[in-house]
């Protein structure tokens, strides 16, 4: 079971890795170049852009887990 959790892991890093690398050079320095308001502007921006899909991700998840408690207490 260890093994199984292990490979699986390592295969969704491998999968997400891409991911690591978006940040492009030249919104790195043109967001280095800006301002402390314009970094923190642009960090706000980032958590306002993260809260819905994170929002919806909760909420889906939640669903479908009371849809399991509540499916598996009718087959008893």
């Amino acid at each position: 079971m260890k093994l199984r959790l292990a490979i699986s892991l390592l295969g969704l890093w491998l999968w997400a890795a891409p991911a690591f690398a978006q940040g492009c050079a030249m919104c790195y320095s043109t967001a280095r170049a800006a301002s402390k308001d314009g970094q923190r502007a642009l960090n706000r921006a980032i958590l306002v852009l993260l809260a819905p899909p994170l929002g919806v991700m909760t909420a889906g998840i939640g669903l479908a887990y009371r849809y399991g408690k509540k499916r598996d207490g009718q087959q008893l």
